[in-house]
Parts: C-alpha cells; structure tokens; sequence
C-alpha cells in the first residue's frame, strides 16, 4: 500500500512547496480538510443526436456483450481487495496519544486530536492524511539513490478557558520533526475585513523560535507525535483504501 501511495505521489508532483497553505483556509475537519485537499475535476461535453441513440434491441446487446467484462472488473476488484487486506492488514486505528483523544474521520482525509493542558487551556490539533514528500539523500551502506519522506500538514488550536483569543499554529510533520510555518493570533467570533496574521515563522529571530517550539513540546506536540501520526496515517491510508475499493465493487455489482 505504501507503494501504490508512492507512485501516486510522484505521479502527481505533489512537494510540500505547492500544499495549498493559506491563512484561514486550512481549517481542517469536514469542510475544513475538505479545503486543503482539493481534487481536481475535468469536465467533457458530451452532445447527443436523437439519429444515432440506439434502440431498446441495441441496449439489450451492449448489456450482453458488456456482461463479461463486467464481471472481469469485479474479479479485478475483488482480487485487489483480498491482496490489500492480507498484505499488512489495517488495525484497530488508535482513540488516544499521551492525553489527547483521537478521532477518526472514516472517509475523510483528517483526524481530530483533543486534550487540555492546565486548568486553563484547551488544545485541539486537526492532522491530515499524506499531502506531499520531499526526497532525502540515503544514508549508511547503500548511500546510493535518495528516500521519499511523506508530509502531514498539521494545524493547531490553543485557546484559554476565557474564550477570548486563541493561538493557532500551522505546521509541516514529518518522520522526525515538526516544521513551523505560521503563527497566528486570532480573535473568537469576530471577523476583520484583512487581520494582520504575522510574520512567516522562519523569519523570527533565532532564540523566539526556539522558545515556541518549547511551548509546544512541553504540551506533547514534540517528536513522538511526528511517529504517531504517521503510523496512524499509514494505516489509515490502507483502511480507506480498501473501503474505497470495496464502495466500488458494490456499485458495479449493482
């Protein structure tokens, strides 16, 4: 399964440099993962002349003639979905890391994390499935060639009990590290016509990111998240996969 992801991913180009990042529009669950991973769709106009529609006798010899490839496609299907589900079979997704509960998002692209830090604050983390990769030069013995690293893009609330304002961090996982690319201090129920949201993260001097990033870490989002989330993902690739395949073969089967 990692492998047909893979080759989707090189097929499609996909870096990190082109996730659609945008302040406010990556605003995951539902609607809000929705918009960060956008499918593209092409349209075709197709014109019909009432001179060439066939005839009922005609309908009845294409469902003939399509019968066996029809059913040459669900012995595909069905071949594919025991190959997938006896090759590294799917778990049980986990419903919780450290303090924070886990929610699953079946048929979506995104989970949702929940926890509280103190008494006083509120975290919630919205991650999605792979979005890009970045090529790493390989290491050790066989130094030669270079390794994909899958991406996440993650996007974290903190908010205090006082419901006033909250802290929203946009960030880069990877295997072994989290990336901060934004920073954005917003205000609850109220909507200005162009906020300021901040400098880019890598733009801020040297010592205040690191305090940043210990802000973070001290509230569990740190190295053992990246590995966490990937895991996850790699396992929920292949459950909604095999969904999606099994969707499929209850349609043509109809």
């Amino acid at each position: 399964m990692a492998l047909l992801l893979l080759r989707t991913l090189q097929k499609a180009r996909i870096s990190p440099s082109h996730s659609p990042f945008h302040p406010r529009r990556t605003l995951f669950s539902s609607a809000r993962c929705k918009s960060l991973l956008q499918t593209h769709q092409s349209s075709q106009d197709i014109t019909t002349s009432t001179s060439v529609l066939p005839s009922r006798r005609s309908y009845a010899a294409i469902a003939t003639a399509n019968s066996p490839f029809r059913s040459n496609i669900l012995r595909i299907l069905r071949n594919e979905i025991q190959y997938q589900s006896d090759y590294a079979p799917p778990h049980q997704p986990a419903t919780e890391f450290k303090s924070y509960s886990v929610q699953d998002c079946p048929g979506e692209q995104c989970i949702v994390m929940k926890g509280n830090f103190g008494r006083d604050e509120t975290i919630k983390m919205e991650a999605t499935m792979f979005d890009g990769f970045m090529t790493v030069p390989r290491t050790g013995l066989d130094a030669s060639g270079r390794d994909l690293r899958l991406h996440i893009s993650l996007l974290v609330d903190i908010s205090k009990a006082d419901g006033s304002e909250e802290i929203e961090f946009l960030c880069s996982v990877w295997p072994n590290r989290i990336e901060i690319q934004k920073l954005y201090m917003l205000r609850r129920n109220q909507v200005t016509g162009q906020p300021y949201m901040g400098p880019k993260f890598e733009s801020l001097k040297y010592d205040f990111q690191t305090a940043i990033k210990e802000f973070l870490r001290v509230r569990g989002i740190d190295g053992e998240l990246c590995f966490f989330l990937h895991e996850y993902m790699m396992n929920k690739d292949r459950i909604e996969l095999i969904q999606w395949l099994r969707k499929l073969n209850s349609f043509i089967a109809k």
